[in-house]
């Protein structure tokens, strides 16, 4: 098997996605947060939203934007800082921001403390409930960078950061009308919580495979590290598995229609691309594939919902 080019093991791959690219400091920082990826997240957010059987208003929509934004840059940003030592020494990682001094590390810890504020407002402005439990997800988001130092599977952690998102959007829009903490946790729509954590775990556990020298004479936890290229192609195929069935049981479980059912299929088909891309070792055309599942299964569930309500109207 090869590895985006390389023999099985390499690491001679110097594809980064947070690499700078060009010059100019909003570049610098854009790539610090990689805030374009918010697209894994935001879809998410409202599918949560939409499917906890609580109405939310535009305002709510605006809010739970702002929100994944704010939680988005606080988590990357932070993410940056706390792997700098590793970055510098790994050589795909050596064009980042704060690796190459386009970023500092003040401006880096502003960027957390801005983030964070404005996800904590944005919280705080939905519904008491979204604030009290706004420290959790945000904790869920900052630990992922240690996670690697820890233990050998970081990637199911940064899967339930994603998974979160889908927590979060529940939350803000039954915290307003819900009467207790538990009815707020039994809104929330557990599958696409579960669904989202594996295929985040499934992709992330490929592109470690880039790394899997780097980890291995670093002391870093990673599936591919621990079980070798193949190994981790398989504990991926695995979570993409277990993610779609979780995916195709969600439109049952949750009384979807027709069109989250035909987004559900095609979001199948392209993890099923990704797989293949993988396995072929094309980890870049594999890893930037992914972004079209948030697109499409979001896509879909919302659309699907929105037209369910106008039916009703």
């Amino acid at each position: 098997m090869k590895v985006g080019g390389g023999s099985t093991g390499s690491t001679s791959i110097s594809w980064d996605a947070g690499a700078l690219r060009r010059r100019g400091r909003l570049h610098a920082y854009m790539r610090l947060v990689r805030i374009e990826h918010t697209i894994f997240s935001l879809p998410f957010a409202y599918v949560g939203a939409l499917l906890s059987g609580y109405p939310f208003t535009l305002a709510d929509a605006i809010l739970i934007a702002a929100a994944v934004v704010g939680l988005r840059m606080a988590g990357m940003a932070y993410n940056n800082i706390a792997d700098l030592d590793v970055d510098r020494l790994n050589p795909r990682t050596a064009k980042r921001p704060l690796v190459v001094g386009a970023v500092s590390l003040r401006e880096a810890w502003a960027i957390v403390a801005l983030g964070s504020a404005i996800y904590f407002a944005s919280a705080a402005l939905l519904n008491t409930y979204a604030l009290l439990l706004s420290p959790l997800v945000l904790a869920i988001a900052l630990t992922y960078p240690h996670a690697k130092r820890l233990h050998p599977l970081p990637h199911l952690h940064l899967g339930i950061v994603l998974g979160s998102v889908v927590f979060g959007g529940a939350v803000a829009a039954s915290g307003d009308e819900a009467s207790s903490l538990g009815e707020v946790l039994r809104s929330v729509p557990w599958l696409y919580v579960a669904a989202v954590s594996l295929w985040v775990a499934g992709f992330d556990t490929i592109y470690s495979i880039m790394d899997i020298d780097f980890d291995r004479s670093h002391g870093l936890g990673s599936i591919p590290a621990l079980l070798g290229p193949k190994g981790a192609l398989a504990a991926s195929l695995a979570m993409h598995a277990a993610a779609v069935a979780l995916f195709i049981a969600g439109v049952e479980a949750y009384g979807l229609g027709a069109i989250a059912t035909v987004s559900t299929a095609l979001t199948a088909l392209v993890i099923m691309l990704v797989q293949a891309l993988a396995w072929l070792g094309r980890v870049k055309e594999s890893f930037n594939l992914n972004l079209a599942v948030p697109i499409i299964i979001g896509a879909g569930i919302i659309v699907d919902r929105l037209h369910h309500m106008i039916q009703l109207l």
